[in-house]
């Protein structure tokens, strides 16, 4: 496959304008539906702005690559515009990018396509060859450039090849480096890194290898003995890689974006040799993500809970559907007022149905708060931290401290392995085999047992039984203030920070048994993008054309419940839709809450009614909050420009 197999005429626009960054992308993916790639333009666009709040794919030298892989994608593609005035693109360099190239890449297990756009984000280092995109005439033209200089690029390859090196040292220099090149999506920046490094230690004269850890996994891996015999290894990344295999050497951690346009800082440094020696588990390499080798502890700590809840949720939401089917079941088919005391108990396992539902939910379920410490734990010390955290997730879950205890386990594993690594660094190398193997599981084990045993599990075990207590006994007033927070947390930044900690809150509250909690958080995260697709409805003025034929979509990804969908309207008017949708979510919730709405299925939007406690005025509360959040819509944005 060619890189013009992939862009066509009708991608191409040699005389765009954008007075904004937003405007630019409104353009490119525009240009990418006028190709026939995308099945879905505003899933596709949301997901190429979620990839720009990950960080500016502005790169510099005026050039910018904005790229989305999701479901929304039939077909690899590629958009390009060139720019004669520019726009402000939050480039790395401060520079108006005024060449942009789209990248639409599908999301499927066939990864050919990401040769091709690699190829082509290398290409893009060359200012010869950009400078002629800048220059052509006609889209004919553009297309013969980018054709010639990727046979240039093929036959470069193709002898590299045959040749069976990357990279040459030029006589009397002896410096062997090696390399590490990853960004989060791994369709750009990981390459263009990793020909960044190449080709300036190739004029400086070092050798150097570069593995790149992209969306088709990793290639030019580096072997151990390359690695024992390297001088330095030069790592920039933007996401979690293996380093456990650096112990001992020297290694640079820098983002991904240093790789790009700090290559020759960054080879200069390894050869002035004033470089700190790795040791394994001290820090993951993606630390390093503001190029001063330090993160913040809050953003470092919320790293952790993610990787931990990430896992995490796939029990939660397989098991508690499966275990709201059970309950379904047995709701259509027995009569709970004949049924004796001591059999309500049974519940969701009357029936042989409704016991098989319940039965793999609840060993799905189970799974929750193990895996929840395991990966958080995994997250702050690698692999050793995974069978102490387990561990610890597996006390909270048989004892009494329950999600928060789970939550503390998890951290705790994690720096419990970090300080059993420094004790047993002095040990002697013929040693280091059994660390791993016996050393760390056996003593982090042993140490985590005893720990939550007796010292976390009775404080935390009684705050949160204090907790669950307090939360079941909500009613009246404090019930509806509780689930007015919890309904706008969820609308307060559409899949950020806040909305995951409502979220989690309403997951931990299954497990605890209270389900008007989770209701309240579905339900909250479902008016945003329902009350956008009325309000465009209702008020056509207030919305651009483009707008407003997207909006109705809105109804089908709320009724979902994927807030993600009102992101692009939050994020062209943050300061009148947010607001909006947090004051509709809130009210939601609140009725949810007043109507005294249930729900034991953690996900599903109203694919899940049907398990609904109350589902009439569930109904009814998520009409409300959508028609309040869509009239302060049009009460408080101003008159869009019709185009």
């Amino acid at each position: 496959m060619k890189i013009t197999d992939l862009l066509v005429k009708e991608g191409i626009e040699l005389n765009g304008q954008a007075a904004s960054k937003r405007e630019a992308i409104d353009k490119m993916v525009d240009l990418m539906a006028a190709t026939g790639k995308i099945a879905d333009k505003e899933a596709y666009k949301a997901q190429v702005l979620r990839r720009e709040e990950e960080g500016s794919t502005g790169i510099g030298e005026g050039i910018a690559i904005p790229h989305g892989k999701c479901d929304a994608v039939k077909a690899p593609g590629l958009a390009a515009m060139v720019l004669k005035d520019g726009v402000d693109y939050d480039s790395l360099d401060g520079a108006p990018a005024d060449l942009i190239f789209l990248i639409a890449a599908p999301n499927t297990k066939d990864n050919v396509h990401l040769d091709v756009l690699s190829r082509l984000s290398v290409l893009l280092m060359d200012e010869e060859f950009t400078g002629k995109l800048r220059n052509a005439k006609t889209t004919e033209e553009f297309l013969g450039y980018v054709d010639a200089a990727e046979q240039e690029k093929l036959a470069d390859e193709a002898k590299k090849q045959q040749e069976g090196q990357k990279q040459e040292a030029a006589p009397g220099k002896s410096l062997k480096l090696l390399g590490v090149t990853a960004c989060p999506t791994g369709i750009a920046h990981t390459y263009m890194a990793a020909e960044a490094l190449e080709k300036k230690a190739k004029e400086l004269g070092f050798s150097i290898k570069v593995e790149t850890r992209g969306s088709g996994g990793a290639k030019n891996v580096l072997t151990d003995a390359e690695i024992a015999a390297a001088d330095c290894i030069i790592v920039c990344v933007d996401t979690n890689v293996p380093m456990d295999r650096f112990d001992g050497k020297k290694v640079i951690v820098r983002q991904v974006s240093d790789g790009i346009n700090k290559a020759e800082e960054l080879l200069r440094l390894a050869e002035s040799g004033n470089v700190e020696v790795y040791h394994a588990g001290n820090k993951p390499a993606a630390a390093a993500a503001g190029g001063s080798g330090k993160e913040s502890v809050g953003h470092s700590l919320y790293k952790h809970l993610m990787n931990g809840v990430s896992h995490m949720l796939p029990f939660v939401v397989g098991g508690g559907i499966l275990i709201a089917i059970a309950f379904l079941i047995d709701g259509m088919s027995v009569d709970l007022s004949s049924l004796a005391p001591e059999d309500r108990g049974n519940f969701g396992s009357i029936t042989s149905a409704a016991a098989l539902f319940k039965g793999i939910g609840d060993k799905a379920f189970g799974f929750m708060l193990p895996i929840l410490a395991g990966f958080i734990a995994m997250s702050i010390a690698d692999r050793p931290g995974l069978v102490v955290g387990v561990v610890g997730g597996s006390i909270a879950a048989g004892g009494k401290s329950g999600f928060l205890g789970a939550l503390v386990a998890g951290f705790l594993a994690g720096y419990l392995i970090i300080g059993l690594k420094k004790l047993l660094e002095k040990l002697p190398e013929s040693l280091d085999g059994i660390k791993t193997i016996l050393l760390y599981p056996l003593l982090g084990v042993f140490f985590m047992g005893v720990i939550m045993n007796y010292v976390i599990e009775p404080p935390v075990g009684a705050l949160n039984t204090l907790l669950n207590n307090g939360l079941s006994g909500m009613n009246g007033t404090s019930s509806v203030l509780l689930g007015v927070i919890l309904g706008a947390m969820m609308a307060a930044d559409l899949g950020g920070p806040i909305n995951k900690a409502a979220y989690v809150f309403g997951t931990a509250s299954i497990a605890a048994g209270n389900y008007n909690i989770m209701a309240a958080v579905m339900i909250g995260g479902m008016v945003p993008p329902c009350a956008i697709a009325l309000a465009t409805l209702l008020f056509k003025n207030k919305f651009t054309e483009e707008e407003r034929k997207s909006g109705p979509t809105n109804f089908i990804m709320g009724l979902s419940f994927i807030s993600e969908g009102a992101i692009p309207f939050a994020a062209s008017d943050p300061l009148h839709v947010i607001p909006a949708m947090m004051v509709g979510s809130g009210v939601a919730g609140a009725a949810s809450m007043l109507f005294n709405c249930t729900l034991m299925a953690p996900h599903g939007g109203i694919f899940v009614f049907p398990v609904v406690g109350n589902t009439v005025m569930y109904l009814v509360a998520l009409v409300i909050g959508t028609i309040v959040g869509a009239i302060l819509l049009g009460v408080l944005k101003k008159d869009a420009k019709l185009v």
